[in-house]
C-alpha cells in the first residue's frame, strides 16, 4: 500500500525530551489507519550497535533496533514451564513470575558461592531456536543455544565451537552443572493429600479428646468433645482451617498464648461440637492402604507440626512410636535417606533426613509444607553431590517462545541448576514509558541510525561479530515504509561484510532484497517470518494490525528463491480457530513449497489480563467456542498437556519427524566451506562462492581465536600478508628487517600509495602475496 506521507503530516510539530537523550525529540502523528493513536518520536541516536549486557544471554552479542516500540506487538503470550526457585523455597514456572518477585540467585562470599535472595527486575518474552539438555539425574532443560549455565569450569554456553566464528566456552558431554539437580513436582491438593496433612498436624501438635463431663452444679453429665490445634505459624493454621472447611468442619481462630521475651505469640483453631470432633477423628484415622498423595500430605503436616530445619539437618521429632514409624515409612517410600536418632532424656526421638540441600529441596517440593521459615535455602554454599553431568545436547529443530528475566545477582536457579540472566525486551521502561500499550503506541524512531551503524562498523575495534535485527522490535513495521532506515543498515552490512540475521512479521523486507542478496554474498545471514495462520478471517480477527499471511508466505518463498535462508514460526495455535488439520496442512504444504528452512508451532497461552481480553474477543468472533475455551483454560494460562501435545504435533510433518525437511536452518551461518552445528554441509557452488568472498582480501581467519576478522587497508600491517607456500616459508629475519629499511628509505614526502607500492614490490620479490 502506498501512502502519501507529506499530505498526512501534522503541520504543528510537538517536542518532548526523552530520558537519555540531550536533544528534544520531534513528535509526529500520521493520519493513516495504521497510525491512529500512535506517536512517533524522532531522535538522533548516539549509538546504533547495542551490546547485550554480560548479565544477559541470547543467541547474539550485538543488536540493531532502528525503532523502539512496535505496532506489530502481538496480543498473545507463549512460553514454557521452566521451574524457578523462589525465595520461600517453593518453585514457580518462569511464565508466572512478576517484576518484584523474590527469587534465589547466587553470589560469591569468601571462598564459596552461596545461595542468596534477589529480585526479578525485568520479565519478558522471546523466540529462540530451542535445544534440549539432559542431565544424568534426569533433569531436562529447554533453552536457546546461547544460554549460559554455571559449571565446575565457569560459565558455558549451550552450544559453541572450538574454533571459527562461533568459538566460545560451551557445554560438552561430561560437563558438570552446578546446583542441586532436578526439581520435584509439587503435590496436587487432592482429598487424600488434605487428609494426610490434617493427620500429621493433628497427631503431631493437636489436642483431640471426647470424655464424659459432670458439671460442678450437679447437673446431668454429658459427653464433651474438644479439638484444638495451636501453633506460632499462621501459615500452617490457615491451611489446616481451610482443609477442615473443605470437609465440612468449621474451626474458629483464637489467640492461644501471648508473646514473651523468649517466645512468639501463638494462635489456635478449635471446635467443641461433637459432630465436628467425630469428623476430625475419622479424617485422621491411620489408613489401611495409603496413597502417595496421603503420604505427601502426612509428611508435610508432621513437618509443620514437629519439624525443624537448621543449617545442620532437617529433623522431625516425636515420642509416639506409631507416628515415628509412619514418618519413617513415608520417607522411605519416596526414596529419602533417613535415620532415626536415639531418644533423649525426655524420651523424644528424631527422624533425620540425610543428603544435604539437594534432598531438602526434594522434600520441600515433593510434600509442600506450609511454613515458609522452615524452607529457607539462603546462605547455603553452592555445593552438592547431585548427578548433574551433561549426557546429551540436541537441537529440537524449531524455534520456541521462552520467557527471560533480569535479576539483581545476574543469575537464578532454573530446574536445579544456576542459569545466567537473559536479554531484556521491555526497553520502553528506560524512557519512562510502559512496556504495555506504550510499546505499541509510542514509537521512538532513530532517524540517523544508518550513518551511526556505518561509523561503528568501520571502527578498528569492531571484530565483525554477528548482529541480530528484529530481536527487540520489528524493524519492518509499517512505519519503515516512511523512514526507510533498513536500506542504509543493509548497505553498511554489505560494505563491511558483517554476519547478520532478521526476524519480522512483514513482507516489507522484500523491498530490500537486492541489498540482502549482496550481504549474503559476502557474509552469513538468515531470516525468519512469523505466520500463525493462512486463513484470512482468523488472521483479520486475531492480528488485525499485521501484514496478510499470504504475503508473508510469498516473502518466505522469495527469500529462499533468492538464496536467503528463511524459516517460519506458527504461533499461536488456537483450538477451533486455526488448528483444523486442513488449515495446518495448508501451512505445512506452502512452507515446503516456499523452501522454508524450518517450521515450529506453539499452543495459545492466556495469561491473566490477556485471558479477559481474548475471551471478550472470542465472544464476539466465535461465541460457539466460549464453553470449550473456558474448559481448556479453567485451571490456568495453559491448555491441558494432552491438548498442547496435539497442537504441537500438528506442525510436525513426516519430513520434520524424519529429519528430511527440504532445508535445515542449522546449517545456515556456518563458516565458509564448513557445516553448521548439527546442520547440513553447504553445496559446492555455495562453498566456492563463500570462499571467494572470504578470500577477497577484506576478511581473514585469526590463527589464535579462529574468528573471521576484517583486514587492514594497509599492506604494511602483518595481518594483511598471507604466505603463499606455507607457514615455514616466511622470509628470514634479515629479509623482514630489509623490508622495514626499504620502507624507511622511501622519500619522506612520498604519497602513502607510493610507499605501499614500494613495500608490495618488495614482498612480491620475497614470494609473499599482498591482499591490500
Amino acid at each position: 500500500m502506498f501512502v502519501r506521507w507529506d499530505n498526512l503530516r501534522v503541520d504543528e510539530e510537538e517536542r518532548r525530551r526523552l530520558p537519555g537523550y540531550r536533544e528534544e525529540a520531534v513528535v509526529r502523528r500520521f493520519d493513516a489507519p495504521e497510525a491512529l493513536d500512535t506517536r512517533f518520536y524522532e531522535i538522533r541516536a548516539k549509538s546504533a550497535l547495542n551490546r547485550v549486557p554480560e548479565v544477559s544471554q541470547v543467541p547474539f552479542r550485538w543488536t540493531i533496533n532502528p525503532y523502539r516500540g512496535c505496532s506489530h506487538a502481538c496480543t498473545y503470550c507463549l512460553t514454557e514451564f521452566t521451574p524457578i526457585l523462589m525465595a520461600d523455597g517453593r518453585t514457580r514456572p518462569i511464565k508466572d513470575l512478576d517484576v518484584g518477585d523474590r527469587i534465589i540467585g547466587t553470589e560469591v562470599r569468601g571462598h564459596y558461592r552461596r545461595y542468596v535472595e534477589t529480585e526479578v527486575r525485568q520479565h519478558w518474552r522471546t523466540v529462540k531456536p530451542a535445544f534440549r539438555i539432559v542431565l544424568e539425574d534426569g533433569t531436562v532443560l529447554i533453552t536457546s543455544g546461547d544460554h549460559r549455565f554455571l559449571t565446575g569450569r565457569g560459565w558455558k554456553y549451550v552450544t559453541g565451537a572450538e574454533q571459527g566464528w562461533n568459538q566460545r566456552p560451551h557445554l560438552t558431554l561430561n560437563n558438570e552443572l552446578l546446583g542441586t539437580g532436578k526439581f520435584a513436582h509439587p503435590p496436587d491438593e487432592t482429598k487424600d493429600y488434605m487428609r494426610g496433612y490434617l493427620c500429621g498436624m493433628a497427631r503431631g501438635d493437636g489436642h483431640l479428646r471426647s470424655s464424659v463431663y459432670t458439671p460442678p452444679s450437679g447437673r446431668h453429665p454429658y459427653l464433651r468433645s474438644v479439638f484444638r490445634l495451636a501453633l506460632a505459624d499462621d501459615e500452617a493454621l490457615e491451611r489446616a482451617q481451610e482443609y477442615l472447611i473443605g470437609f465440612g468442619v468449621w474451626a474458629a481462630r483464637s489467640a492461644f498464648a501471648a508473646a514473651t521475651a523468649e517466645r512468639r505469640a501463638m494462635g489456635a483453631i478449635r471446635t467443641q461440637t461433637r459432630r465436628n470432633v467425630d469428623t476430625i477423628t475419622e479424617l485422621i484415622r491411620w489408613p489401611l492402604s495409603p496413597s502417595d498423595d496421603w503420604r505427601k500430605g502426612f509428611l508435610a503436616g508432621i513437618f509443620d507440626a514437629e519439624g525443624s530445619c537448621g543449617r545442620e539437618a532437617l529433623r522431625i521429632s516425636n515420642k509416639d512410636r506409631a507416628i515415628l514409624d509412619w514418618t519413617l515409612a513415608c520417607f522411605r517410600h519416596f526414596g529419602f535417606d533417613v535415620v532415626e536418632e536415639r531418644a533423649n532424656a525426655s524420651g523424644v526421638s528424631y527422624v533425620r533426613l540425610r543428603g544435604g540441600l539437594r534432598e531438602r529441596l526434594r522434600f520441600f517440593h515433593t510434600t509442600d509444607p506450609a511454613i515458609t521459615r522452615k524452607r529457607q535455602v539462603q546462605g547455603f554454599a553452592l555445593k552438592s553431590d547431585a548427578r548433574t553431568r551433561v549426557v546429551s545436547i540436541e537441537p529440537l529443530g524449531s524455534a520456541a517462545r521462552m520467557y527471560d528475566i533480569t535479576t539483581g545477582t545476574g543469575d537464578f536457579i532454573s530446574n536445579g541448576v544456576v542459569s545466567h540472566n537473559c536479554f531484556a525486551r521491555p526497553t520502553h521502561t528506560y524512557l519512562d514509558l510502559n512496556a504495555g500499550r506504550d510499546f505499541e503506541k509510542e514509537i521512538v524512531v532513530k532517524v540517523n541510525v544508518p550513518e551511526v551503524v556505518r561509523t561503528e562498523l568501520g571502527r578498528r575495534s569492531w571484530k565483525g561479530e554477528h548482529v541480530a535485527m528484529g530481536t527487540n522490535t520489528d524493524p519492518y513495521q509499517w512505519v519503515e515504509g516512511r523512514y526507510k532506515l533498513m536500506r542504509g543498515i543493509w548497505e553498511a552490512m554489505r560494505d563491511f561484510a558483517n554476519p547478520c540475521s532478521i526476524l519480522t512479521k512483514s513482507p516489507l523486507l522484500l523491498r530490500d532484497l537486492d541489498l540482502m542478496k549482496e550481504v549474503a554474498a559476502v557474509a552469513p545471514m538468515h531470516a525468519n517470518l512469523s505466520i500463525p495462520t493462512m486463513d484470512e478471517k482468523a488472521w483479520r480477527a486475531s492480528e488485525p494490525h499485521t501484514p496478510n499471511p499470504k504475503a508473508r508466505m510469498e516473502a518466505v518463498a522469495a527469500l529462499n528463491a533468492a538464496g536467503i535462508p528463511c524459516g517460519i514460526l506458527v504461533a499461536p495455535l488456537m483450538p477451533g480457530i486455526n488448528d483444523a488439520p486442513e488449515q495446518v496442512e495448508r501451512i505445512l504444504t506452502m512452507a515446503a513449497e516456499a523452501g522454508a528452512t524450518g517450521i515450529g508451532g506453539i499452543a495459545l497461552h492466556l495469561r491473566r489480563e490477556v485471558k479477559e481480553i481474548f475471551m471478550d474477543w472470542l465472544r464476539s468472533y466465535r461465541p460457539d467456542l466460549v464453553p470449550r475455551y473456558e474448559e481448556l483454560y479453567r485451571r490456568g494460562a495453559y491448555a491441558p498437556p494432552a491438548e498442547r501435545k496435539r497442537l504441537a504435533e500438528l506442525v510436525r510433518s513426516d519430513e520434520l519427524r524424519s529429519g528430511t525437511w527440504p532445508r535445515d536452518l542449522r546449517g545456515v551461518g556456518a563458516a565458509p566451506g564448513r557445516a553448521g552445528r548439527g546442520g547440513v554441509r553447504a553445496g559446492a557452488a555455495e562453498v566456492e562462492a563463500r570462499r571467494r568472498a572470504w578470500s577477497s582480501g577484506r576478511w581473514r581467519r585469526s590463527g589464535a581465536s579462529g574468528r573471521w576478522r576484517r583486514r587492514s587497508s594497509r599492506c604494511s600491517d602483518a595481518r594483511a600478508l598471507a604466505p603463499s607456500r606455507g607457514p615455514r616459508d616466511a622470509p628470514p629475519r634479515g629479509e623482514r628487517r630489509r623490508a622495514g629499511e626499504t620502507r624507511r628509505r622511501s622519500a619522506p614526502g612520498a604519497a602513502p600509495a607510493a610507499r605501499r607500492a614500494d613495500l608490495c614490490a618488495h614482498r612480491a620479490r620475497s614470494g609473499w602475496r599482498c591482499h591490500a
